[in-house]
C-alpha cells in the first residue's frame, strides 16, 4: 500500500496507464542488482531510485576518481577518494529515503556470483569489459534472472535484455530457448582489440544516454509494458545520433544452453577485470 507521500512522490508515474498503481507497488517490491557503479551503472542507480524500486543492490570495489566526474554523475567532486558503493548509497538515500540500498564492495567473481544474483529480481550490468559480462550472464543463467546488460565504446553503445532461462512465447519460434549472450557473442575480441575507457575515451553524454535506457529496460520488465529487448540488440551510434536494433536468435551450438552444453557450472571463469 502506497503512503500519501509515494502517491505524490510517483504521481507522474501512477497516472500512466502502463504504470498506474499496480505497476509503481510492483516496482516498490522490486529487488534489483547493478554490477559496476561506473558510467552505466551511476545514471542506472539514479533513475531505479528516483523511480521507486525498493531494494537495490550494487557491486563494485572501485574508489572514486576525479576522472569518473566527467560521466558518473551520482559522484561529486567531494566524494574523491570514497568507496563507489558508499558514495552511491548515500546519494540515493538523498534522493528517496524509501529504496533501501545493499552496497557490495566486492568484485563479482565465480565463488560470489550465485549468491549476489539469486538474491535479486532483475540483474542490470554495467561493467566495462568482456569476463564480467560473460560471467554475470551465465551466472543470470544458472540463477533463472533476468539480465539487462548494455556497454559502452568512445561514441557508441548497446543494450539487449537476456532471459536465457525461459523459451520463446513467439509462436513462430517454435517455443525454442530465448538467446543467451553468448548467441550475440560467442567469442570475447582478442586480447588488446578493444581499448580501455582511459585509452580510448568516452563521450561523457553518452554514458548518461545509455545507463539511462538501461534502467528504462529494468523498469519495463519489473512493471512488464512494452516490447522488450529479449532477441534484440539497441545500438547507438553518437556521432550520427542514430538508433538501429539487430535481432539475434538462440545458437543451438553455443555452450551455456546449446544442444549440447559444455558450461554446466561457472568453475571455467577466471578472475574477470575491473567493474
Amino acid at each position: 500500500m502506497l503512503t500519501a507521500n509515494e502517491l505524490e512522490r510517483y504521481a507522474r508515474h501512477i497516472v500512466l496507464h502502463e504504470v498506474g498503481g499496480p505497476g509503481q507497488a510492483a516496482l516498490g517490491r522490486a529487488r534489483v542488482l547493478v554490477i559496476g557503479a561506473g558510467g552505466l551503472g551511476a545514471p542506472a542507480l539514479l533513475y531505479l531510485a528516483a523511480a521507486g524500486v525498493g531494494t537495490l543492490g550494487v557491486v563494485d570495489d572501485d574508489m572514486v576518481s576525479l576522472s569518473n566526474l566527467q560521466r558518473q554523475v551520482i559522484y561529486d567532486t567531494a566524494d574523491i577518494g570514497m568507496p563507489k558503493v558508499a558514495s552511491a548509497a548515500a546519494m540515493i538515500r538523498r534522493l528517496n529515503p524509501h529504496v533501501a540500498m545493499n552496497q557490495h564492495q566486492v568484485r563479482l567473481t565465480a565463488a560470489n556470483a550465485l549468491a549476489l544474483i539469486g538474491d535479486h529480481d532483475v540483474v542490470a550490468d554495467g561493467s566495462d569489459n568482456f569476463a564480467t559480462r560473460y560471467l554475470v550472464s551465465d551466472a543470470c543463467y544458472f540463477a533463472r534472472k533476468p539480465l539487462v546488460t548494455a556497454a559502452l565504446g568512445s561514441f557508441d553503445g548497446t543494450l539487449t535484455t537476456i532471459r536465457a532461462h525461459e523459451r520463446s512465447k513467439e509462436r513462430e519460434a517454435g517455443g525454442r530457448p530465448n538467446p543467451t549472450y553468448r548467441c550475440l557473442f560467442p567469442e570475447p575480441p582478442p586480447p588488446g582489440a578493444v581499448p580501455a575507457c582511459a585509452e580510448a575515451g568516452v563521450l561523457g553524454a553518452l554514458a548518461g544516454v545509455v545507463g539511462s535506457l538501461m534502467a528504462l529496460e529494468v523498469i519495463r520488465e519489473i512493471v512488464g509494458f512494452g516490447e522488450g529487448l529479449v532477441g534484440r540488440v539497441l545500438m547507438l551510434d553518437a556521432r550520427a545520433l542514430r538508433f538501429e536494433t539487430l535481432h539475434y536468435a538462440w545458437d543451438p551450438k553455443n555452450p551455456l544452453s546449446g544442444e549440447q552444453p559444455t558450461i554446466r557450472d561457472l568453475s571455467a571463469h577466471a578472475s574477470p577485470g575491473p567493474q
